[in-house]
């Protein structure tokens, strides 16, 4: 091939690397079809039973199968057999080589799952077609995807279930981390209609258009830096996440928080954005964690006030920078007492000024800053809205895109275990 090349002058260098390249694929197909053969046909000492009735199974012959494998198409043979009782039929090859149901090899899976977990399912086609040569539909693509991303959440679920119904240590125990924190926030993500029918939202009209995915992160913080601010340990962040009850979230972020040494740390931490569903979760599974309302969320909530208390903007930009310098310090009762002269005398008067009044009230003792910095605390949550952004909005929440609960929850476990470094531990056990 390529003497021919360099005898008709064609000095194509891209083309030249690409008919090798197919050359070399093509040859490397054919070895691994063979490879596959030997496994899918191999000599048996026992029987093979029926996983149905248990009694043994009936050879009928060799039969073809056209494979999909990250060198290309590959056509294999494998044993059949089926049970004389039930009728039902097995494939051991298919068994061994993790084909069971699928054209796509475990190879081809995998990177459509990776991909598939960062961008649109089309432009998983366009990748695959133009970096491997690997011709798949984009409802492939998101098939796959969505299969693979089922199956890592019920074996994260089987995990979760283990990790519930396990005792707590000794109290006793040696404490070896030295603080666990953990955070919670939700966003939207649109939905296709039938998946928010009747439900109430945010339209005009008042009906929905996304379904609330809650997230969960979990982190170490062992260290300050020279300026004594906090410093997250490295690669220390798992995340989880789904659309799913309030409830049935707590027993998703809880088993993770276990895992990640609940129970080994010497302090546990709590930032969320004061939601109601959270200060639950908070106490029902971590109620003696210091729960902190994240700074920036209560910033807002005092801009909120200085809004809905003034009409001028330059007494809303004084006071907000003032009440603001007094949140920091953890003053929240200053804030109020100062609040409280300009409040109405007409309960009925200006409900949003008296809303957010009680907000901080009810909130203020999470809200000691000044404390919680003089402990080497984090203050601020930054770490799950970034997650929001980067594990749900980047993916899930591009122009155009609408979700069914089942689709978008199998793509943020794809999202939450690589962005958690899981998901080579995943496959790893997947194939062993």
């Amino acid at each position: 091939m390529l003497a021919a090349a360099l005898g008709r002058g064609d000095y194509d260098l891209e083309a030249l690397e690409v008919a090798v390249w197919h050359a070399a694929l093509g040859q490397a197909a054919q070895a691994l079809g063979e490879f596959m053969s030997v496994v899918g046909r191999p000599r048996r000492d026992e029987p093979l039973r029926c996983s149905r009735c248990r009694v043994a199974m009936r050879g009928t012959g060799p039969r073809t199968k056209r494979i999909l494998t990250m060198l290309g198409e590959v056509v294999y043979t494998r044993s059949r057999y089926q049970c004389p009782q039930c009728g039902a039929v097995r494939y051991p090859g298919d068994e061994r080589l993790d084909l069971g149901g699928s054209s796509r090899s475990p190879g081809v899976r995998r990177q459509v799952a990776r991909l598939g977990a960062k961008e649109p399912f089309h432009e998983v086609a366009e990748d695959l077609q133009e970096l491997a040569g690997i011709r798949l539909s984009r409802k492939d693509a998101e098939r796959i995807a969505e299969e693979i991303g089922e199956d890592l959440e019920e074996t994260d679920r089987r995990e979760r279930e283990r990790t519930r119904f396990q005792p707590p240590p000794p109290v006793e125990m040696q404490k070896t981390l030295q603080t666990l924190y953990i955070e919670m926030d939700g966003t939207g993500v649109p939905m296709v209609p039938w998946e928010v029918a009747g439900r109430l939202g945010k339209q005009p009209d008042g009906s929905a258009k996304t379904r609330e995915a809650k997230l969960g992160c979990v982190f170490t913080q062992t260290s300050l830096d020279g300026e004594g601010r906090p410093v997250r340990d490295p690669a220390s962040t798992l995340y989880t996440g789904a659309i799913e009850d309030a409830a049935t979230f707590g027993w998703r972020l809880y088993p993770l928080t276990v895992q990640h040494g609940l129970f080994l740390a010497r302090r546990v931490v709590v930032l969320g954005d004061g939601a109601q569903w959270i200060k639950n979760l908070v106490e029902t599974h971590f109620p003696r964690a210091q729960f902190i309302i994240d700074f920036y969320h209560a910033k807002e909530h005092v801009a909120a006030l200085c809004q809905a208390l003034f009409l001028k903007p330059a007494e809303i930009a004084l006071y907000r920078e003032r009440w603001w310098d007094l949140l920091a310090q953890g003053d929240v009762e200053t804030i109020l007492e100062q609040a409280a002269a300009y409040l109405p005398q007409n309960p009925k008067q200006n409900k949003d000024a008296r809303r957010e009044a009680q907000y901080l009230n009810k909130n203020k003792e999470h809200m000691r800053y000044a404390q919680f910095r003089a402990q080497g605390l984090f203050i601020g949550s930054g770490v799950i809205e970034a997650a929001c952004k980067n594990l749900v909005g980047k993916r899930l929440k591009q122009s155009g895109m609408e979700w069914t609960v089942r689709g978008a929850n199998a793509i943020l476990a794809l999202r939450c275990a690589t962005l958690s470094s899981r998901f080579q531990d995943y496959w790893d056990a997947r194939a062993a």
